[in-house]
């Protein structure tokens, strides 16, 4: 099960929870205000069905998205992407153009029967308020997926806090290098903004969500500032997985029969040195080993202030390529760092505002992102699409349960956030659409409807195009 979720699994498994719980809001919405819904599909196109009671349960061949087909006479400009109006498929049976599905019932309503949908089971015959409940069920069912598993996490796994404030190390990587110039290995971050912070997880919060277009950062060698971009901006994410804070040389976990206990280290062996060159923080012996896959290298430990001389031969191992292309060899001797993680066990309800505060953040930083494409400070060439959620699901799965959960989460909060979008066709359209009829006393004209729907159908294909074409530059650059 863990190497199908390394692979397409993860994207699997991800983008089909979060469409699933979407558009099973929808579904479960509409049948409680007693519309009919003929289908229930998770993708687009044609796939495997199963027919019960009324409704048709659908897996199309087309991961994209999914959908709740309701009775509508008012949607003809998208209905096509859902196989179809009622009154179409009725008017195509009564002429012979169409054969029989082969869900047909002779006492069942279209497109699966003969008979016509019941006046009280349109969509259109429901009253404002049951329509816009239909409408927000989607995005709520998101939020609240993500609010339960934030939860559930907090619940499960506790509060993990990194206790240091000092820089082990700012990585060279895009986007970084202000950062890099400012803070170097060894500084000890007393405040982010003016504001004090007492550990890792602070800093990192202050980075992603303090206001301003430039980060202060204190220090004992005094204040440092860089250029912030927009909070939770691609800036701020860029500067966060730059960030390292500092963990010591100090052997913390051995794994049995690992090249490290067979060459005779210990834990709370503090290493100095590593192939003659001195280290300074843990990840600095990780890259020295790292180099020296299948090749004998020298280590140089204080244990118990006795300087000690250690020779121990790293187990070449393949592990993915951090640039997302196929893997690569490193070395391995089966030694872990000192803990420096503080784990708190949370009650349930200090687990429940933990999860409400993380969904809160979550929905800020997109509300944050979008703000920032508004203003222009935030280039659409940033935005990623199917390409990138396959490859953050398949890293996340890599990285453990955790990640993909907490990804889990991200997603689905994304979905509720972007389908509030005022664009016809999505959620957000839609109920602007209604409020709308619903100012002017009427509904607006077929044509006008089909030329609104139309240009929201344009405007996400548009959209889809772009995320789609800078994920296949990231894949090739």
């Amino acid at each position: 099960m863990l190497g199908f979720l390394q692979g397409v699994g993860g994207f699997i498994f991800i983008f089909g929870v979060v469409v699933f719980i979407h558009e099973l809001g929808h579904f479960l919405a509409a049948k409680a205000t007693g519309v009919y819904a003929p289908k229930f599909s998770i993708g687009f196109g044609p796939g495997p069905s199963r027919k019960w009671g009324e409704t048709q349960y659908i897996l199309g061949l087309i991961p994209l998205g999914g959908y709740v087909r309701m009775a509508s006479r008012e949607d003809e400009a998208t209905a096509f992407l859902e196989g179809g109006s009622e009154e179409d498929a009725a008017r195509r049976q009564e002429s012979g153009e169409a054969a029989r599905p082969k869900d047909w019932e002779p006492d069942g309503m279209i497109p699966f029967g003969p008979n016509p949908v019941p006046e009280h089971r349109w969509f259109e015959s429901k009253s404002l308020a049951q329509r816009l409940f239909i409408l927000l069920a989607g995005v709520t069912m998101n939020a609240l997926l993500a609010l339960v598993v934030l939860i559930g996490m907090a619940a499960c796994y506790g509060r993990s806090t990194v206790l240091t404030r000092v820089v082990g190390e700012v990585r060279e990587i895009e986007g970084a290098a202000p950062l890099r110039a400012a803070l170097q290995r060894g500084d000890t971050i007393t405040a982010v903004q003016g504001q004090p912070v007492g550990n890792w997880n602070e800093i990192a919060r202050a980075v992603m969500m303090a206001e301003g277009d430039s980060l202060r950062f204190s220090t004992q060698r005094g204040v440092v500032a860089v250029p912030a971009g927009t909070p939770s901006g691609p800036e701020r994410q860029a500067y966060i997985v730059a960030m390292e804070p500092y963990t010591p040389p100090v052997i913390g976990a051995l794994t049995p029969g690992a090249p490290a206990v067979k060459a005779g280290l210990q834990v709370g062996d503090s290493v100095v040195r590593v192939g003659g060159a001195s280290v300074e923080t843990f990840g600095d012996l990780v890259s020295r080993v790292s180099a020296s896959a299948g090749k004998p290298i020298d280590l140089d430990v204080i244990r118990e202030a006795v300087p000690l001389h250690i020779t121990v031969e790293p187990v070449a191992t393949s592990i993915p390529d951090p640039s997302g292309s196929g893997t690569i060899t490193v070395g391995r001797i089966g030694a872990g760092a000192r803990e420096t993680v503080h784990h708190e066990p949370l009650s349930l309800a200090q687990a429940v505002r933990e999860g409400a505060r993380d969904t809160r953040d979550m929905a800020g930083s997109i509300f944050d992102v979008l703000g920032g494409l508004i203003r222009r400070q935030i280039s659409m060439d940033q935005l990623g699409g199917p390409i990138m959620i396959a490859q953050q699901s398949a890293s996340a799965a890599q990285a453990g349960l955790p990640q993909l959960l907490g990804l889990l989460a991200m997603l689905s909060i994304n979905l509720a956030v972007l389908n509030l979008l005022p664009i016809p066709v999505l959620d957000g359209g839609q109920i602007l659409l209604l409020v709308a009829e619903s100012v002017k006393g009427s509904p607006f004209s077929s044509r006008t409807r089909q030329y609104i729907l139309g240009t929201g159908v344009a405007l996400v294909l548009l959209l889809m195009l772009v995320v789609s074409y800078n994920d296949i530059l990231r894949l090739f650059s």
